[in-house]
Order: structure tokens, then sequence, then C-alpha cells
């Protein structure tokens, strides 16, 4: 595996981190928003990844993966609308009801720590890299 493989699962997978993030983010902002209705209640949202295999030969039934990616294949929808006995509310129903958004702060405060590990890890593994590159040209010039 080369160096430019290495820069390249490691740059996918921080983008890959962000968008998670940047998803957990509009998650929590929006986790208390109050709406008139159901359908106009903000749902909570999360990424679906996909993993991306790169430069695989097949010999004699043998598969030689050089490496993977991950990549960004959706933001769907994964929450639902949760109703709250709010008369007094402006955005109350005529049964005096409205709704929000059935966002769980606690899983989503998780979410983003177990993501902003991973974007922490990347960005290890792309300076232990390049720190080897670094190491491999003054071994170069000592030769």
């Amino acid at each position: 595996m080369s160096f430019s493989d290495i820069y390249q699962i490691s740059g996918s997978a921080m983008t890959a981190q962000t968008v998670r993030l940047n998803t957990v983010a509009s998650n929590l902002a929006n986790a208390d928003s109050p709406a008139p209705s159901e359908a106009a209640t903000y749902k909570a949202r999360s990424p679906v990844f996909a993993s991306v295999y790169h430069n695989s030969l097949v010999q004699a039934g043998h598969h030689d993966l050089t490496g993977a990616s991950v990549r960004v294949q959706d933001v769907v929808d994964s929450g639902s609308a949760v109703r709250r006995y709010e008369p007094h509310h402006p955005l109350a129903d005529r049964d005096g009801y409205v709704w929000y958004p059935d966002v769980n702060v606690v899983e989503q405060m998780a979410d983003m720590m177990s993501a902003s590990q991973n974007f922490a890890t990347d960005v290890e593994v792309l300076n232990n890299v390049k720190s080897m590159q670094q190491s491999l040209l003054k071994l170069g010039e000592s030769v």
C-alpha cells in the first residue's frame, strides 16, 4: 500500500466523520424545535456509509485488495415526532398538542464524541504517514 493510498483512505474517513459531525450538530440544534403538526416536525437525520474497495485484482480465485475507503452514500431521516400537551403554546393544535422531534440528546452527544475521536485518529494517521515520509527523505539524504 502506497502513501497516497493511505492519504486517500484517511481523507475519505475524515470527510465521512465531518458529515457525521454536521448531521449530529443539526440534530442537536433542532432537538427542541416545536412544530404545529407531525409533518412539519424536524426529523433526526443519520448518514449512511458505504465501503469502496480499490484496486481489486482477481488472480486464480485470489482477491488482492490494496485499499478501501468510506463514502457517504446518503443522509436519511432516522427520527420521528412526539406530541406534548402544551395548550398555551402558540403552535398548539386545537387539542392543545405541540409536536417535537424525537431526538435523544444523550445518544447524539455520544455519537458526536465518537465521530470526534474517529476524526482525531484519522488526523493522527496522516501525521504518522507524513513523519514516515520525512524520515524516508532523511534516510535517502544520508545514503
